[in-house]
């Protein structure tokens, strides 16, 4: 039985088969994903661990070993690195592919329930871990600046208000934060008012946890009426925090303000990021695997109007970087490509055929080829 012979013996039909073929061939292009690199599952860990105040080298010594040396039993590693800076270690753990990462990060979150009792004790968050992907690497920075609001304000419409925001997003993955200034209040002890005053460091510490506290008080109830009691015990600024007695010496107060200088601040005075050299907080975006880079950062981008309108005139959103150009050039180049082949192949045909018609007939079936 010859195919070809049904195709030719019935036209109509050859031509409905053709456009059909067509029109899916459209379709499923307009569905395809656009990413910059492929989606690949790549089983890379990495695990992170904060120690406020430590050194690098007690990060490394009391921290990185110990993970290290429990991850070391997990099977399937092919390499493993760990950088230790002031407060922080992160773990970087490469599996080998055809290791499931999902097996995989199970056995890594044992490995760290394995070692947090070998930690130090002082460590107020237990280490975390987070797959990570290098064709996961944000697809848009946005940055928020404001010449006249401090930056832990424009850190809180960032983080509280834009990033969920921006997250609820079809095709958002995650948000995150660069150069972050949570505000709070720094307190600078004098060591020789301490010294004087023979009050311990501990004390002081002691005082300031004491003086701002969040509890239930209890309620009081009665026949008919019940009633919650509250006790207003948080402190919000540093003037708040001044008055604070730290301890009684000879049957008199002493005050936080007496013996340390205390400012409103940030959290983290030594991260920082900048827009044209100016101080400013950076949201990178994420996508989800699979879906449309362009797309994504193009329903960001729609949004934009209404973001601006909803944060205070005087902090600015500008876009820092868009993956989505790029991307955009590299499939305009495609088609260029595609469009020179196209034309070049058909005026191979007509050069050896020499007759139009003989040339379009199939120069016709090219699309579907």
């Amino acid at each position: 039985m010859n195919i070809s012979r049904i195709f030719i013996l019935r036209p109509i039909m050859t031509t409905l088969v053709m456009i059909s073929i067509l029109i899916v061939g459209l379709v499923s292009y307009r569905a395809l994903p656009v990413s910059e690199l492929p989606t690949v599952d790549f089983p890379t860990i990495r695990v992170s661990a904060n120690l406020a105040g430590a050194s690098p080298e007690t990060m490394a010594s009391a921290v990185a070993t110990v993970l290290e040396r429990e991850f070391a039993t997990i099977s399937g590693i092919d390499s493993m690195t760990s950088i230790s800076s002031m407060g922080v270690t992160q773990v970087t753990i490469q599996f080998n592919l055809n290791r499931d990462i999902d097996a995989a990060a199970q056995d890594v979150q044992t490995a760290i329930a394995a070692a947090t009792r070998h930690l130090p004790q002082n460590m107020t968050t237990a280490p975390a871990y987070r797959k990570v992907n290098p064709a996961e690497s944000p697809i848009l920075y946005l940055a928020m600046s404001s010449p006249t609001l401090p930056l832990s304000k424009v850190d809180e419409y960032a983080d509280t208000h834009l990033a969920q925001r921006i997250s609820m997003l079809s095709g958002v993955a995650e948000v995150q934060v660069y150069g972050s200034q949570k505000y709070a209040v720094r307190v600078r002890v004098d060591p020789k008012a301490l010294i004087s005053r023979s009050i311990g460091i501990d004390e002081v510490v002691g005082a300031i946890q004491s003086g701002n506290v969040n509890l239930p008080v209890g309620n009081l109830s009665g026949a008919h009426r019940a009633f919650a009691i509250q006790a207003s015990g948080q402190l919000t600024d540093a003037a708040a925090y001044r008055p604070l007695i730290v301890a009684y010496r000879n049957n008199t107060p002493v005050r936080l303000s007496e013996v340390a200088t205390v400012m409103d601040g940030v959290e983290n005075d030594k991260a920082a990021s900048w827009l044209n050299d100016d101080r400013a907080i950076i949201l990178a975006v994420q996508r989800q695997p699979g879906t449309n880079t362009v797309e994504v950062v193009q329903a960001i981008k729609d949004q934009l109007p209404q973001y601006r309108a909803e944060i205070p005139a005087s902090v600015t959103l500008d876009i820092l970087y868009d993956r989505s150009i790029s991307i955009k050039e590299s499939v305009r180049d495609v088609k260029i490509t595609f469009l020179i082949a196209l034309i070049l192949v058909v005026l191979v045909i007509f050069l050896f055929l020499r007759n139009l018609s003989a040339t379009i007939i199939p120069s016709l079936a090219l699309p579907i080829s």
